[in-house]
């Protein structure tokens, strides 16, 4: 990793691979983007970065990836494997590139209150993951096809989904007359078996056809 390739990426702007960070003033804020990229797609955390792409550096980055490894390494579950590097830009200032490859370990997540909390990156943010994009990732790790039968409740979802732009689970729940974890099992395997595609949102997540 070079200067120029730090520049490069800093130019394309944060988004679904990139995040910028000036510095890591409290590295526990910032465990939330390093799950996200490596539960999603991987992709670049770049330390000494404005908010507006200017690679201007950060006085003593080396503490600042010191603070950042101790905290992914004691707070991230399971173990999270990734790239760093240090690059200086004078003799005061240099910034670091963290490099994160789709895992092959997710959902990665941190406990808080007792709570597993775990995150994705949709476009330019990282946002909480569902229980059913919580278990999605954990299923599409095993690789195999997923296979199920029209019921009448998928039948219902279908019709819906040609109707309107998107689904709900709550939605879906209601429309169906499913309980909440019912409705979850059906749209969850609907999406392993490649029939929707879950948009993860803030709030509730959106399920459209693919």
């Amino acid at each position: 990793m070079t200067l120029q390739e730090v520049a490069n990426l800093a130019k394309q702007g944060e988004g679904l691979h990139i995040e910028f960070k000036k510095k890591v003033a409290h590295p526990d804020k910032i465990i939330k983007e390093v799950i996200a990229l490596a539960n999603t797609e991987g992709g670049y955390l770049l330390i000494g970065v404005d908010d507006d792409g200017t690679v201007s550096g950060q006085r003593y980055v080396d503490e600042d990836v010191f603070l950042l490894d101790k905290t992914i390494s004691e707070s991230v579950k399971p173990k999270l494997f990734y790239e760093k590097f240090i690059l200086p830009i004078n003799a005061k200032k240099g910034v670091a590139v963290f490099k994160f490859e789709k895992s092959p370990s997710r959902p990665h997540y941190f406990l808080e209150e007792k709570k597993r909390r775990s995150f994705i990156r949709v476009k330019d943010r990282s946002v909480q993951a569902s229980r059913e994009v919580w278990e999605i990732l954990k299923k599409q790790k095993k690789e195999q096809d997923v296979f199920f039968q029209y019921g009448e409740k998928e039948d219902v979802l279908m019709k819906a989904l040609k109707e309107q732009e998107s689904i709900t689970l709550k939605q879906f729940a209601k429309l169906a007359k499913l309980p909440r974890f019912a409705a979850s099992r059906i749209l969850v395997r609907m999406v392993l078996a490649n029939v929707l595609e879950i948009i993860p949102q803030e709030g509730e997540d959106l399920y459209v056809l693919k």
